[in-house]
């Protein structure tokens, strides 16, 4: 019983699985992994769903290869052994995971394909990230690459592509050239989606297996929200 009912909430977000990973299209507004809310996680419903579908005894073990802004969609990958979580972070440490986001974002950008650069300062006591001097002494580099894919009325879909992996970092940064992410009220969109979440979706992710060393490449199908659909087929 327990199975089918987190076989039926998982069913359609399960992308892949095998015996060393799990690849998942996140929905907006589900954690990660847990935090101090307290609140489900996306891993803590996949363990149950393992340990139910497999008939694990104990604890079972699920590592967190990367993680996703709550209010973010998109693909995301989880290690299901140690050995694939360890070779897995070395992957990203080395950078040859490639992970490619769509963002709807407000104000079409001047140029239509560009490299932003910013240094990056992480604030705890709100959870945010802003644009520092080059010279500050705590600021992070941050790149990225986006391309204009599709403009519609006062939406505009970019196609980014990350360099560097920090807090926000897609967020601050196209919100720092004048184009904030629809429905990020955080970095300067006026007003929220209907379902709290942003538009921004982790739309495909390529590296090679960590242990068949094949090359593995997934793509996340679009949230279903009236604001992405006129961008379905882009």
């Amino acid at each position: 019983m327990i199975l089918d009912t987190y076989y039926l909430i998982l069913k359609d977000q399960i992308l892949y699985e095998d015996n060393h990973l799990l690849v998942v299209n996140k929905l907006a507004g589900q954690l990660s992994q847990g935090d101090e809310t307290g609140d489900p996680s996306l891993a803590d419903d996949l363990k149950v769903y393992i340990k139910e579908k497999y008939n694990k005894p104990g604890e079972v073990f699920l590592g967190v290869v990367h993680r996703l802004d709550r209010p973010t969609s998109g693909v995301i990958l989880y290690a299901r052994t140690s050995k694939a979580l360890v070779r897995l972070n070395e992957m990203l440490r080395e950078r040859t995971v490639k992970k490619t986001y769509w963002a709807l974002v407000a104000n079409r950008p001047q140029q239509e394909d560009a490299t932003l650069k910013h240094w990056l300062l992480k604030q705890g006591s709100n959870n945010t990230s802003v644009v520092v001097s080059p010279k500050h002494k705590l600021g992070k580099e941050a790149t990225l690459h986006y391309t204009l894919i599709k403009s519609l009325k006062e939406r505009h879909l970019l196609e980014v592509n990350l360099e560097t992996g920090r807090h926000h970092q897609i967020r601050v940064q196209l919100n720092s050239i004048g184009s904030p992410i629809v429905g990020d009220l955080k970095y300067g969109y006026r007003t929220a989606n209907a379902d709290k979440s942003i538009c921004l979706h982790a739309r495909r992710i390529e590296f090679i297996h960590p242990v068949q060393k094949t090359k593995m490449t997934f793509t996340a199908p679009l949230p279903k929200l009236d604001v992405w659909r006129e961008f379905e087929g882009a």
